[in-house]
């Protein structure tokens, strides 16, 4: 894997946190111009922050989420991740690394374009939000549920979508984003990206947010296995279907 496949991956993965973060920063934090712009919303902005992220990660495949490497890596019917790119063990690894660090510098960049609306937030759950998710009820067992779910929705059409003529390109992931968000989003915020979560929580417990409260780390084990089983179960399916 080449340095260029890499750097592309962690900058794809670094503007899908930065304009990810930003559109629910917009939404929930005190004073900002979207204040109050509602799930809806903040459903589109993800799903155009994977059509930029995409975009930018051409070189690497633009996975972006390590379900989706996991995903690939299990279906036989996928020959490599990327323009000559390998599908091995020490490949996956270097995505996930890629991933990790790109997640952690957009989660830095929201927060930097966002310092003044932190300040003036009261409410330590909502900084938390623009960070990474949380359950509307918690319950672990169904929470996880519901992340299998959501990936599985969302590895299973990425894998199909490289066998079925079209032209759309990166918009077909972004609407397919846009609407998990929207039909399955609601009972936990669908991280389905384990990265997605962890890396801009790690910046949350970091940075010196004031007021910030906890990072909620009893949770956080919830987005990375759930969206992990749920590309490993939409990679093989893929493979058995398509």
């Amino acid at each position: 894997m080449s340095l260029n496949a890499f750097l592309a991956e962690m900058l794809g993965t670094m503007l899908l946190l930065l304009l990810g973060g930003g559109v629910v920063a917009n939404a929930v934090l005190a004073k900002t111009k979207g204040f109050a712009g509602g799930f809806l919303m903040i459903n589109f902005g993800w799903g155009l922050a994977v059509f930029a992220g995409v975009f930018a990660a051409a070189a690497s495949g633009a996975h972006l989420n390590p379900a989706v490497t996991v995903g690939l890596w299990v279906n036989g019917d996928v020959a490599e991740f990327g323009p000559g790119i390998p599908k091995t063990l020490l490949v996956v690894l270097t995505y996930f690394a890629a991933q990790l660090l790109g997640a952690m510098l957009g989660a830095v960049l929201c927060y930097l374009a966002y310092k003044q609306h932190f300040d003036a937030e009261e409410d330590p759950a909502l900084k938390l939000a623009v960070f990474s998710t949380g359950p509307a009820i918690r319950s672990y067992g169904w929470n996880l549920v519901t992340e299998i779910i959501g990936t599985f929705v969302l590895v299973f059409v990425i894998a199909g979508l490289g066998k079925t003529p079209h032209q759309l390109g990166p918009l077909a992931v972004a609407l397919l984003v846009v609407g998990i968000g929207a039909s399955l989003g609601g009972p936990t915020g669908y991280a389905i990206n384990p990265t997605r979560d962890l890396g801009p929580r790690i910046v949350h417990a970091l940075l010196p947010i004031k007021g910030k409260g906890s990072s909620d780390w009893s949770y956080a084990w919830v987005p990375v296995v759930g969206p992990i089983i749920g590309g490993l179960i939409g990679g093989l399916a893929a493979a058995a279907m398509f």
